[in-house]
């Protein structure tokens, strides 16, 4: 859990970007644990498309530095960028209402969904069916 000295979420800046590896510096001594969830958004800066990136801390670099890789492509982000401590791992949703959806890493939902019906005999597989013709399936 954050523990910033004011007792409220803790905030670092993004300071280095190489591909999907985000470089974090945060302010004092607090450092967030390894596995943790930062996301970085791109709220005040004027990029042509939000940034909205979830990255996890992989290795703690020193001088309160923290190395993080994004589950998201990191194209317009810039150094600078807010980057807030969640306070806890990446988590997905689990459970009755995911079935038969496609979740993303950070469990976003796809707008693909996968139908699965009871086979007509014992040694016949299972029928998938999916809710988008193939050919607009975009991976």
């Amino acid at each position: 859990m954050p523990n910033s000295d004011s007792g409220s979420a803790a905030f670092g800046q993004v300071v280095q970007i190489i591909g999907p590896v985000v470089d974090v510096e945060f302010e004092g001594k607090y450092l967030p644990p390894i596995y943790q969830a930062l996301r970085i958004t791109s709220e005040g800066f004027d990029v042509p498309t939000p940034v909205d990136v979830i990255a996890e801390v992989q290795q703690h670099l020193g001088e309160g530095r923290v190395r993080a890789v994004s589950m998201l492509p990191t194209d317009g982000m810039v150094r600078g960028m807010k980057a807030l401590d969640t306070g806890g791992p990446i988590s997905v949703p689990v459970g009755e209402g995911t079935l038969g959806r496609v979740l993303n890493v950070i469990g976003q939902p796809s707008a693909i969904r996968f139908i699965v019906t009871r086979p007509r005999s014992k040694s016949s597989p299972p029928n998938w069916k999916c809710s988008k013709p193939a050919s607009r399936l975009s991976i």
